[in-house]
């Protein structure tokens, strides 16, 4: 029982991970009508930004810091690059995304090294919380607890607010918001910074858990596309539960059939294809 809870709980934190990465893959996919293979190249940017800024400014304060600076080179990215492309054929912003992961992940090598650099966190966020589960420990907590939060966040942020309101009505008619003098075009350069600081957060988080690597984005940004059309495609709630669903199936994988704990994860998107093509809560009418 105690494994299965190990490997559960472990696959909750990667989850979390997916989750994060997902929800801003999907707010830009919505808005921008971009498929953003660069987002993983974010996502690592950030784990090396807090990296970087630590010993400056501290743990804590590069937690904060960092995702915001990952969401200022993305609203650079977003202008110089991928704003040109607007209304042209999708894969034109696939390509270019996908190059610009390249570029992103070569020029982190360059920067920091090929090598993985370990990201120091607190030594207290380091101890088990229970002699029993030892796998509970002070930062796994943290990384629910801010992944919780800053989805909570988000969902706030699109609920609440007037940039919230104009996002969502652009997913659903962006000719129309256009009409009633809404820049679009701002709206998307900072719909895609949102997107890239969730990223940026989930590069952080996963820094402490697993290590920086320069390819750590490139290993993370598949499942988290595959959590999108597991939850459904247009929905972030969707989005939000297939990084956990995947997460925890393939956490659990791995502690009975290590060799199988990628395979799972393509298992249930082929089944929740062949079931409901629109993903558990996906939009009707976008895979079918």
């Amino acid at each position: 029982m105690q494994l299965l809870l190990f490997g559960a709980f472990n696959g909750l934190i990667v989850g979390f991970f997916y989750a994060l990465m997902a929800l801003g893959l999907s707010l830009i996919l919505g808005l921008n009508s971009v498929i953003n293979f660069a987002h993983g190249g974010f996502m690592a940017l950030g784990g090396y930004l807090a990296f970087t800024l630590a010993p400056f400014i501290g743990f804590w304060g590069a937690l904060a810091v960092s995702p915001f600076a990952a969401a200022a080179l993305g609203l650079v990215a977003e202008r110089g690059l991928i704003r040109p492309l607007y209304g042209r054929d999708p894969l034109y912003s696939l390509l270019l995304t996908f190059g610009l992961a390249l570029i992103l992940e070569d020029m982190t090598r360059t920067i920091w090294g090929a090598q993985g650099v370990p990201f120091a966190i607190p030594d207290f966020l380091n101890h088990p919380l229970s002699d029993v589960y030892f796998f509970l420990t002070g930062y796994r907590l943290l990384v629910v607890i801010v992944a919780a939060v800053a989805t909570g966040a988000l969902f706030a942020v699109l609920r609440y607010t007037r940039l919230g309101v104009c996002i969502r009505a652009g997913n659903a008619d962006l000719e129309t918001v256009a009409s009633l003098g809404v820049n679009i075009y701002l709206l998307r350069a900072l719909n895609f910074a949102l997107g890239i600081l969730l990223a940026g957060l989930a590069g952080i988080l996963a820094g402490g858990q697993l290590g920086l690597t320069p390819t750590m984005g490139s290993s993370l940004i598949m499942p988290s596309f595959v959590a999108i059309i597991v939850g459904g495609a247009g929905s972030l709630i969707g989005s939000l539960l297939g990084g956990l669903i995947i997460g925890v199936a393939a956490g659990v994988t791995t502690m009975y059939i290590p060799a199988a704990s990628e395979v799972v994860i393509y298992l249930i998107m082929a089944l929740v294809l062949l079931i409901r093509p629109r993903g558990l809560l996906g939009q009707e009418g976008l895979f079918e």
